[in-house]
């Protein structure tokens, strides 16, 4: 089996509760506050982890209490960390509100994830053979982003990336990727093209395969995802659950997408098992603290 090496932030996530999410100037009353774990790369590395594949997380944290906690929180999810470095700058942190419908808005200070460098990954990046999955997000320099691209499909691995936050990526880096995973707002900032449905997000999806991606996922949310690849797209179709909270859905769904890839399954397969995951996801407060097992998402029937 391949195994995932996720290169990303890590982040200690400050999570409000309330009935609804404050207009600017304005202060609402919440409800409930819970800091748990997060950073997308740290969300991607724990659901990879939780479906019981073998992952190695490369990151920076701070020499601070939540770096020493989020290293060792990823240690009881059984993720590799030997390859997270220690930075002067404090560890990253997102605040985090979440309303009565599970919808959530954050606000994210990079910190130490900001100064990660190809160099701190390099490490990493020795560990790859060919038909590995490297996974990657935006919350990491730019810079860094594109260096590892390179550097890891010299060695033969499948570069999946996860274009959050949205941001403009280089021409060259999307033509080198297995695949790519915007959600419609991620989307829109690439191709300049709003995806509303099926027939925007094949457009879409044509757009970036015209800049040299061979695969496009789409997330829509409650309308699911759209896959594009050899010419051809497909809609999967999303579970209807009750959502709590909607924070690190997209990250749960990356992190078993990447999981069901590793051992084999086809990529629409693949999709249909992360859907299953994001769904239970929604369902649970948090971010780390909702992914579900596999044993969950192998079990899930809705």
């Amino acid at each position: 089996m391949n195994k995932i090496i996720v290169i990303g932030s890590s982040n200690t996530d400050m999570v409000v509760r309330s009935e609804r999410l404050p207009r600017p100037g304005e202060s609402v009353i919440g409800n409930h506050f819970m800091m748990a774990g997060g950073g997308k790369g740290a969300n991607q590395a724990v659901a990879a982890s939780r479906m019981g594949h073998r992952v190695l997380f490369a990151a920076a944290v701070g020499n601070d209490m939540f770096g020493d906690a989020a290293i060792a929180g990823y240690q009881r999810f059984g993720i590799d960390t030997s390859y997270i470095v220690r930075k002067t700058t404090p560890s990253g942190v997102a605040l985090i509100m979440v309303d009565g419908a599970g919808q959530n808005s954050i606000s994210v200070a990079l910190g130490a994830n900001d100064c990660l460098t190809i160099e701190d990954v390099m490490p990493a990046l020795e560990c790859v053979e060919s038909g590995d999955i490297v996974l990657l997000q935006l919350e990491i320099p730019m810079a860094t982003v594109d260096a590892v691209v390179d550097a890891a499909t010299a060695e033969g691995a499948r570069v999946v990336l996860n274009p959050a936050p949205a941001a403009v990526v280089s021409a060259q880096t999307l033509s080198k990727l297995y695949l790519i995973t915007p959600n419609q707002t991620e989307a829109q900032t690439l191709t300049c093209v709003e995806v509303t449905d099926e027939a925007s997000a094949q457009v879409a999806a044509q757009v970036l395969v015209s800049q040299g991606v061979e695969r496009v996922v789409i997330t829509m949310g409650s309308a699911g995802a759209y896959l594009y690849q050899d010419g051809k797209g497909i809609i999967i179709p999303a579970h209807k659950v009750t959502a709590v909270d909607t924070t690190a859905a997209g990250d749960v769904y990356n992190g078993a997408l990447c999981a069901a890839l590793a051992e084999g399954q086809s990529l629409e397969d693949a999709l249909r098992f992360a859907t299953k995951a994001s769904a239970i996801s929604v369902t649970r407060a948090g971010a780390q603290p909702s992914v579900p097992t596999r044993e969950e998402v192998d079990s899930f029937n809705h």
